[in-house]
C-alpha cells in the first residue's frame, strides 16, 4: 500500500469521524430543550453565532475589532423597531437587522481598514462608541428604557414563535444556517485569500490581490452575521437595550472567541457556551461574575494559548480525528 493511498484512507476515516461528531452534536441540540430551559439555550446559540461571526474577522482575516457590539446591538434595535413599530413579521424584521448591520459594517469598515494593528482596533472602538451615543439620543431606541415587549409573531405566518419550543427550533435553524454560511466562506477561494492576508499581507499585495477590498468584504460579512445573531436575540428576549451596543459586549465576544480558540469553526461556540453558562449560574450566587471570568481567562491564556478547541485539535487525539488545523 502506497503512502498516498494510506493518506487518502486516513483522510476519509477522519471525515467520517468528523461527520459522526457533527451528527451527534445536531442530535444533542434537538434533544436538549426537553431537559434544559429553552431561553437559556437560545441565549447560548445567539452568542455562539455572534462569536463565530467575530471569529471570521479575527481568526481568519487577522483583524481585531473592538466595535462588534455596534452590529450586534444595532441589529437588535433595527429588528425590534421594525417588528414592534412597523408591524413586520419576524423573518422580515430579522432581514432589516441584518441589512442594517451590514450597512454599519460597510461604513465602519471603510474607515477602519485603512489602518492596521492597534490603530484598526481603536478606530473600530471609537466608531462603535459614536454609534452607542447615537443610540442614547435617538428617539426610536427609547433611550435607557430600550424597546420592550417586542412581539415574536408567526414565522411565515404559520409557526407561533410565542411557544418556547417553536422559538428554540427557529433559533436553532438560524444558528445552523449562520454556521454553514461561515463554513462556506472559510472553505471558499475568498476564504483562502483571507487566510493569506492574515499570514502575510505584503505577499498577498505582491500577488495582485486588492487587500483592502477583501478586508472590507470580510468586515461586512462578519458584521452581517453578527447582525443576524443580534436580531434573533431581540426576538428571544423581546427587547433591545443599550447593553447590546456597549463596549463591554465587544469585550465579551473577544473573550468567548479566545477561550474557545480563534481560527476554529466550533471554538467560539464552546467559548460562548462556557461564558454564558458561567454568567447564568454565578448571577444568582452573589459572587462577581467578571472576577471569575477574568481569572478563567488568565488561566486559559497561560495554559491554553490556542483556546479549548485549539489545544484539543493540536493534541494527538485531535490529530487522529483529523481535527488538527491546516491553516
Amino acid at each position: 500500500m502506497t503512502e498516498l493511498t494510506l493518506n487518502k484512507q486516513q483522510d476519509l476515516q477522519a471525515q467520517r469521524i468528523q461527520l459522526g461528531l457533527l451528527a451527534v452534536g445536531i442530535v444533542a441540540l434537538v434533544i436538549v430543550p426537553f431537559f434544559l430551559y429553552p431561553v437559556f439555550l437560545m441565549k447560548v446559540l445567539c452568542f455562539a453565532l455572534f462569536a463565530c461571526a467575530f471569529n471570521l474577522l479575527l481568526g481568519y482575516t487577522g483583524l481585531l475589532s473592538f466595535g462588534h457590539a455596534a452590529f450586534f446591538g444595532g441589529a437588535s434595535y433595527f429588528t425590534a423597531h421594525a417588528i414592534k413599530e412597523w408591524g413586520f413579521p419576524p423573518e422580515a424584521g430579522i432581514l432589516v437587522g441584518v441589512v442594517g448591520a451590514a450597512f454599519l459594517g460597510l461604513v465602519m469598515g471603510f474607515f477602519a481598514i485603512r489602518r492596521q494593528g492597534i490603530y484598526f482596533a481603536m478606530i473600530t472602538l471609537a466608531l462603535a462608541q459614536m454609534f452607542y451615543f447615537f443610540c442614547v439620543q435617538a428617539p426610536f431606541t427609547k433611550g435607557e428604557d430600550g424597546l420592550q415587549a417586542v412581539p415574536r409573531g408567526y414565522f411565515l405566518g404559520i409557526v407561533d414563535l410565542g411557544q418556547p419550543l417553536n422559538m428554540y427550533f427557529f433559533v436553532l435553524m438560524v444558528f445552523m444556517i449562520g454556521i454553514f454560511i461561515i463554513w462556506r466562506i472559510i472553505h471558499s477561494p475568498f476564504g483562502m485569500i483571507l487566510r493569506s492576508i492574515r499570514e502575510n499581507e505584503n505577499r498577498a499585495i505582491s500577488l495582485g490581490y486588492s487587500v483592502r477590498a477583501y478586508k472590507l468584504g470580510a468586515f461586512v460579512m462578519s458584521a452581517a452575521l453578527t447582525g443576524l445573531a443580534g436580531a434573533v436575540k431581540a426576538l428571544v428576549f423581546q427587547f433591545a437595550t443599550l447593553t447590546d451596543v456597549a463596549w463591554q459586549m465587544s469585550g465579551e465576544v473577544i473573550l468567548m472567541t479566545l477561550l474557545g480558540g480563534i481560527g476554529t469553526i466550533f471554538g467560539p461556540v464552546i467559548g460562548a457556551g462556557f461564558v454564558v453558562t458561567l454568567q447564568n449560574y454565578l448571577a444568582a450566587s452573589g459572587f462577581p461574575v467578571t472576577v471569575v471570568t477574568g481569572l478563567i481567562f488568565m488561566v486559559c491564556v497561560l495554559l491554553f494559548r490556542r483556546g479549548i478547541v485549539g489545544e484539543f485539535n493540536a493534541s494527538r487525539l485531535g490529530a487522529r480525528l483529523g481535527l488538527r488545523s491546516k491553516n
